[in-house]
């Protein structure tokens, strides 16, 4: 039993980097799916959102889900990057999924075509908050660009 308990706590510090992987994965992959369809096309969903600005917001916003993603998946300034994601999370829960209630998955029919899904609610953007809330409050765990940093400094110093 001992050594299941060491095994166990030896392994726990990597939970943060799973938590990074997970979270700057997917904000990466958002980003990502933004390009792929042109800035444009994101553009005019925030146009017709209502955002001031739709052209530069969604370059912004672009750019703080793939800069901040990587910063992320890296462990590289968690703090710091997590504030102008946090932002856009909550942007996309009130300009969107609010209207939506809770749940990110709703099965509305299942036709000969297959499951017919509803629009998702703030779920997803809400596990992605507490997701960085964790790793703000935690730190990144090994392999972070911080750690890696920091310890090279302190070895110079």
């Amino acid at each position: 039993m001992g050594l299941l308990v060491m095994n166990r706590s030896s392994l726990s510090e990597w939970s943060p980097v799973v938590l990074r992987l997970a979270v700057g994965g997917g904000f990466i992959a958002h980003a990502s799916a933004k390009l792929s369809r042109g800035p444009d096309a994101f553009a005019a969903v925030l146009h017709a959102l209502l955002v001031p600005a739709p052209h530069i917001m969604a370059w912004l916003t672009i750019l703080v889900e793939l800069v901040g993603g990587l910063a992320v998946v890296l462990g590289a300034l968690i703090s710091v990057a997590s504030l102008p994601l946090a932002a856009v999370l909550v942007v996309a829960m009130v300009t969107v999924h609010w209207p939506y209630g809770f749940l990110s998955i709703k099965l509305v029919a299942v036709t000969a075509s297959g499951p017919q899904f509803g629009p998702p609610g703030v779920e997803i953007d809400v596990l992605y908050l507490a997701c960085l809330i964790s790793l703000v409050l935690g730190g990144p765990g090994p392999l972070a660009a911080d750690r890696l940093l920091t310890r090279r400094n302190a070895r110079h110093a």
